[in-house]
């Protein structure tokens, strides 16, 4: 069942909402299940992924068509290697060989991110580029290194998404005591791996019809389209904080992760249950915050999301591959674990928390060994494995379920208003994956093109260049002895995974925070090549933006910031604890000639600029450079806290110096950067609530006072920019208790939020 195109005629589901001042019922269900398919799509890849840890071949087989095809090679049409179920679970069996993650101490870990999604037009097939990273171990000494690029099909078979095609172009392979290098003979020359999708079709991953027909009609009702759509906002937001929490650890930011739980949490750690609070559990891995020299990066990959039939509960499961060290003790160790977390809503506030984190290791290892012997706490017995999530769409939530207690009304506009949001979710993951592929393979045009026409992209120690003719140009100039021929001698890779995706109130723009993980192949060395040796970690800081392009919305890149590189490995061989403390006397770092060649619209050294760019490459100085730990800077506050983060810097990152580039500048709204924590406090008659935001965040909204016993709306009232609002509540008859919900419908600006008072 190979695809053998996928037509370019598109439409973003946001368009429908903007394009159809009356969304009709059929409409609806089939933009819904538009985006569903892109979900369940992508969590196919990432139960492949996470079945493979546990050597589950036929499971793994089982995701395939029942003429699903496995091939292997850097044509369109080389390598096939199986056909077929069985044919795929014996090839499966036969390439890991002992390396399988059954064996005591073996490992088998396949770690497949960055998707670049595209549904066609009739919403029966699909095709998806992910990179692609094994790491494997037989327990014995044997280990393997290997990645490269899938670009694979999909089709829906009887209503579930399976694969029918899995291709893998391979692009590096070795093992761990001599590191990889590029595949194949001779030169060893890389090809460029051909896209599936162009700079304008990667930011749409949900089609348009091919013809103006209209859909099929629908027999479900508002209210089971509403709990859909519920479902798809609810996955995002904690998706979000599960990513964020990833985020949390990684720095040591124990005040805000233990934020983030609920009041009854707990963590497991290989079955046993900690004995003590959050925090202290938190502090096994060390005191607050890093100093000189430590590593704590706990890497997420392949997350899914289920949240269940009740709206109030969710669980994620992923891959965590812990970076861990110290330069001080020039110890340093690998970690391969398997994450099962639960979240419940919060009753009071509606936010979702984390009830419990659940982390199974595999395998952990020290650097200098390795992975090959099993590590530095072998199992005498294979780990079992943790549950794995259902990904079938075909149950979705209660038609009574509810995102919060407002009174908004549930229109067919308004719903598709919401609809968007989650499908900018996708839109801005595409974006990102895409750009992390341009980037690889330095094409410079088609990266330029992924940004809005007047979007901004950091070049690194530069600043920013705006339009994509000058993004285009300046990669020019940087790059002008690189030869753009199909065949490389290496590749640098810019993977973009764990991202953190805060989406507008009307879906048309997107804050996106993503980890970056780079690392590089050579034909010429071994573990990378010089200037990208070994493993190394940055963080993006973007925006993504709607365009209209000829009467077609496109997601498109606003502004692209990169905040490189907080750690870095000497080289694979010693590793990231063997840095050595940067000489004081050794400036400011190199000055890049693209300042005076071909000049930013805003250097990093810019005075206006404040203190966000200090520290880093091309900013003001002092240079700032591992083992020495660079500022982390944050555009969202404490996703259930409301927390300011010590370096907060929200929106886009040149426009403190820049405002007329800002979204709201230029008719796009903000993505809100954290909760709306509501207050409410009774004194004698008078119910007086107040709603906190961040900094040059405008409370404005609806205020709505209900009963929770009867629903009964007692109270309701606007703000406008005040601090609070008081309202005369009725007590009621008789001397009991009674609790009243209060709820902050939102804002163009801000989130809804609740909470609940009982007197």
């Amino acid at each position: 069942m190979l695809i053998t195109s996928i037509s370019l005629a598109w439409l973003t589901i946001a368009s429908y909402a903007l394009a159809q001042k009356s969304p009709t019922l059929d409409w609806l269900a089939r933009d819904i299940q538009r985006v569903e398919s892109v979900r369940e799509i992508k969590d196919v890849t990432r139960t492949f992924c996470q079945l493979a840890q546990f050597g589950l071949w036929a499971d793994m087989a089982s995701l395939f068509a029942d003429d699903g095809v496995v091939r292997v090679g850097n044509t369109t049409n080389e390598g096939l290697v199986a056909e077929g179920p069985s044919a795929i679970e014996s090839w499966l069996r036969a390439d890991h060989g002992e390396m399988d993650g059954v064996r005591p101490g073996s490992l088998s870990t396949w770690l497949a991110d960055q998707p670049v999604t595209s549904l066609s037009a009739d919403g029966m097939t699909a095709k998806v580029r992910w990179l692609v990273l094994r790491l494997l171990g037989d327990g014995d000494g044997g280990t393997r290194i290997q990645g490269g690029i899938f670009e694979n099909e999909y089709a829906n078979v009887g209503g579930s998404w399976k694969i029918s095609l899995l291709h893998y172009y391979p692009q590096f392979e070795g093992d761990y005591a001599e590191g990889w290098g590029n595949t194949g003979t001779g030169s060893r020359t890389l090809p460029i791996i051909p896209y599936h999708y162009t700079p304008d079709s990667a930011g749409i991953p949900v089609l348009a019809p091919l013809t103006a027909n209209a859909p099929p009609a629908t027999k479900a009702t508002v209210e089971e389209l509403s709990a859909r759509i519920t479902r798809l906002n609810e996955e995002d937001e904690v998706r979000n904080l599960q990513h964020t929490y990833g985020f949390y650890v990684d720095r040591r930011m124990w005040s805000d992760a233990a934020d983030l739980f609920a009041q009854d949490a707990i963590l497991i750690d290989d079955g046993v249950r900690f004995n003590g609070t959050v925090r202290q559990a938190l502090e096994r891995m060390g005191p607050e915050g890093l100093v000189r020299g430590i590593l704590n990066d706990h890497n997420l990959f392949d997350t899914i999301v289920n949240v269940d039939t009740s709206g109030r509960e969710a669980t994620t499961r992923g891959i965590e591959l812990g970076m861990i060290g110290s330069t001080e003790t020039r110890a340093a160790t690998w970690e391969f674990n398997v994450f099962l977390n639960r979240f419940v809503k919060d009753p009071d506030t509606n936010l979702w928390k984390i009830h419990s984190i659940n982390t199974t290791h595999l395998v952990v290892a020290n650097y200098t060994a390795g992975w090959g012997t099993g590590g530095i706490r072998p199992s005498k017995t294979a780990p079992s494995p943790p549950p794995f999530l259902a990904i079938n769409r075909s149950s979705p939530l209660n038609s009574s379920t509810s995102s919060s207690n407002s009174t908004a009304s549930t229109s067919l506009a308004e719903l598709a208003r919401r609809l968007s949001r989650s499908s900018a979710f996708d839109g801005a993951e595409n974006i990102s994956g895409a750009y992390g592929y341009f980037a690889d393979d330095i094409r410079c045009q088609s990266f330029a093109d992924l940004h809005h026409s007047i979007g901004r992209k950091e070049s690194p120690g530069v600043g920013w260049y705006r339009t994509p003719a000058r993004i285009a140009q300046a990669c020019l100039e940087r790059y002008n002895t690189y030869d753009p021929a199909p065949q490389r001698p290496r590749v640098p890779f810019h993977w973009r995974p764990q991202p953190v995706a805060l989406v507008s109130h009307d879906g048309r723009s997107v804050t996106y925070r993503a980890r970056l993980l780079q690392w590089g192949t050579s034909n010429s060395s071994r573990g990378g090549f010089p200037g990208v040796g070994g493993f190394n970690g940055a963080v993006y800081h973007d925006q993504m933006a709607l365009e209209d392009r000829n009467g077609t919305l496109l997601w498109k890149l606003w502004d692209l910031a990169i905040d490189e590189f907080y750690w870095q490995s000497v080289n694979w061989t010693v590793g990231w604890a063997a840095a050595n403390p940067r000489e004081p006397s050794s400036g400011s770092g190199r000055v890049d000639p693209l300042l005076t060649d071909y000049p930013p619209d805003l250097a990093l050294s810019d005075d206006s600029l404040g203190e966000r760019e200090v520290g880093l490459a091309g900013g003001k100085p002092p240079l700032t450079v591992w083992p020495d730990i660079r500022r982390m800077w944050w555009a969202f506050r404490n996703p259930v806290s409301g927390r300011l983060p010590e370096w907060y810097s929200p929106g886009c990152v040149p426009c403190k110096a820049k405002p007329d580039w800002a979204l709201l500048a230029n008719g796009y709204q903000e993505p809100p950067t954290g909760p709306s924590l509501v207050k409410a406090a009774i004194d004698g008659a008078g119910l007086t609530v107040s709603v906190v935001a961040g900094p040059e965040e405008p409370v404005v909204g609806a205020v709505v006072v209900t009963v929770e016993s009867t629903g009964e709306v007692v109270a309701q009232g606007q703000l406008d920019g005040e601090e609070s609002v008081t309202f005369e509540v009725p007590r009621g008859a008789g001397n009991g208790t009674r609790t009243l919900v209060v709820v902050y419908e939102g804002s163009e600006r801000l989130k809804p939020g609740q909470t609940r008072i009982t007197f």
